[in-house]
């Protein structure tokens, strides 16, 4: 029995059984050191950093310029449709990509990181809700435009043994680029006075400045320092019959959800009480912290304004966390695999958001939540870690948008549904809403059990060289 290779792939183990008589290559790609995987990776520190200010700025600059507080969930519409559009087809794009000049992923993050920068810098200077929902949508638009082929990128540079440390250093700039937006808004705060004509603080103005430069330099650098793998010719052959018309990508989303393997599926249904039961924690974390420590949820009492600005620190205390411990589950994902790891994970930010709502000290507040910043490591990073065992490579960019569609559909889901279970399951209670978030994320880790995890794709080198 032979083992077949194509130019620059690996042989991988003979085949047995019904299938014996067909061989799978696995594509040779060279280990990169510590740093060449911290530059590669940078540009996530800046889409990170657009992401934190939607978070954090956006819904108080929609109120400065006159939204009402109920407006506000369909205000924020832009962030789940537009990932759930634009991310799987831009995914199946890049996936039909290459450019011997521009690459194959490249184009799509730094035109993106490019549309991110503009929309911040416009950000502030809004002078009507339109203007601010329309630059919310294309700063939407642009962060998703970046986000799928910046991870499909990470899965075609690195061998299999180094993709935990790929998606777990996506993980750490995650963490670094939303605490750097939070800290920024602190720190401005205190160091700039005055308002523009609409009432927006220049300290939000300085905020939105630096993420502009973040957003588009930290991707430059990433673009600049890291080459892509030309693709074989085996794989321009299938990109050029893939071509086909100029709207065929959506069909290829279509056959990519129908060929989908099992295990995908079955992550699918951990994120949907995953990404349900986070969305009910940003959005009903201050209001339980203010109602909890302060005694009050009422808008306009100083208490509430106090817990606003602490659930500030607590968000970006976990968000510390995030960055703190995302380098370290790679060795907890390799000894015990990634599928434990991310059970465990969400298992201790449940335990972390069903002691929340009982603590009535504002300090111990930064105690339970470390749990959640452990998780959000590993929801950012680990999961991506299986995906890219499951799937084949000449089709990592749409599968990744699919991915995406499997978090941004249980949001919409929240916003349809959550209503109504908030009136008259959780008696209208925000930390009826915190202690549900925990049960969903407990949920979650239970359904991990299903997935059958696959093996790790062990790497052959040539004599003389380390092996991975």
């Amino acid at each position: 029995m032979t083992i077949a290779t194509t130019n620059g792939d690996l042989p991988t183990a003979p085949a047995t059984g019904p299938s014996a008589d067909h061989t799978t290559t696995i594509r040779q790609k060279p280990l990169m050191d510590t740093r060449q995987v911290l530059l590669m990776n940078l540009g996530f520190f800046g889409i990170q950093y657009s992401f934190g200010m939607q978070q954090t700025a956006i819904n108080p600059i929609f109120q400065f310029i006159g939204a009402d507080a109920h407006d506000l969930p369909i205000l924020n519409l832009a962030g789940p449709i537009t990932g759930l559009l634009i991310q799987p087809i831009i995914g199946a794009l890049s996936d039909r990509t290459w450019s011997e000049r521009w690459g194959r992923r490249k184009p799509f993050f730094l035109i993106g990181a490019v549309g991110c920068s503009i929309c911040l810098f416009l950000f502030p200077f809004v002078s009507a809700l339109w203007m601010a929902v329309l630059l919310l949508w294309l700063l939407d638009a642009s962060n998703n435009t970046a986000m799928e082929p910046y991870r499909a990128f990470i899965a075609d540079k690195l061998p299999p043994s180094q993709l935990g440390k790929g998606f777990l250093a996506q993980s750490f700039f995650t963490g670094l680029g939303i605490t750097l937006a939070n800290i920024s808004l602190f720190v401005f705060q205190n160091l700039i006075e005055g308002a523009t004509a609409t009432g927006i603080p220049y300290w939000v103005v300085g905020s939105f400045m630096l993420g502009a430069v973040c957003s588009i330099g930290s991707v430059l650098i990433s673009v600049l320092s890291t080459p892509e793998i030309p693709p074989t010719e085996s794989e321009l052959k299938a990109m050029r019959e893939h071509k086909g018309s100029a709207f065929g990508f959506v069909r290829e989303i279509w056959d990519a959800i129908v060929a989908m393997p099992v295990e995908l599926r079955k992550l699918g249904l951990v994120y949907l009480f995953q990404w349900y039961g986070m969305v009910c924690y940003w959005q009903f974390v201050t209001l339980s912290m203010a109602q909890s420590v302060w005694g009050t949820i009422d808008p306009h009492s100083e208490g509430f304004k106090e817990a606003v600005g602490w659930t500030g620190l607590v968000n970006g205390w976990y968000n510390i966390v995030t960055f703190s411990v995302a380098f370290s589950l790679v060795a907890f994902a390799r000894r015990r695999g990634a599928k434990f790891v991310h059970m465990a994970s969400l298992l201790l930010a449940a335990a972390g958001l069903l002691i929340l709502p009982h603590l009535t000290d504002k300090y111990l507040l930064f105690v339970p939540i470390v749990g959640l910043g452990i998780a959000w490591a590993s929801i950012m990073g680990v999961p991506y870690i299986m995906a890219v065992r499951m799937i084949p490579p000449t089709r990592y960019g749409v599968y990744m948008g699919i991915i995406n569609m499997m978090i941004v559909i249980p949001m919409l889901i929240h916003s349809i549904t959550f209503g109504w279970v908030y009136s008259n399951v959780l008696g209208d209670n925000p930390n009826n809403a915190i202690t549900f978030a925990g049960i969903l994320l407990a949920v979650a880790a239970v359904a991990m059990l299903w997935i059958k995890e696959a093996p790790i794709v062990r790497e052959f080198t040539e004599p003389g060289n380390a092996c991975a």
